[in-house]
């Protein structure tokens, strides 16, 4: 599923340059994250990069309203980078 970006976020931009999907853009009061481009970094990394990044706690989530599989994930990287 895709991450999701919450009402904690500081707006400190440390998550934008890590997605290496460009996913991730500031918004009108916090960062969002776009569900058709996240791949919880799957073919990139291990671990999503901008969770890696945030230096608030829970800020980013997985998001419940975008489930997918890690194959699903893995198809969209691969379309995005292909």
């Amino acid at each position: 599923m895709a991450m999701k970006i919450n009402e904690e976020c500081i707006n400190c931009a440390a998550c934008e340059p890590e997605c290496p999907n460009e996913a991730i853009t500031e918004g009108d009061e916090i960062y969002v994250i776009d569900p058709e481009r996240c791949t919880e970094c799957v073919g990139h990394s291990e671990e999503p990069e901008c969770v890696a990044v945030c230096p608030v706690d829970d800020c980013i989530i997985k998001d419940p309203q975008h489930e997918e599989t890690k194959e699903q994930l893995q198809a969209k990287y691969d379309k995005l980078h292909g």
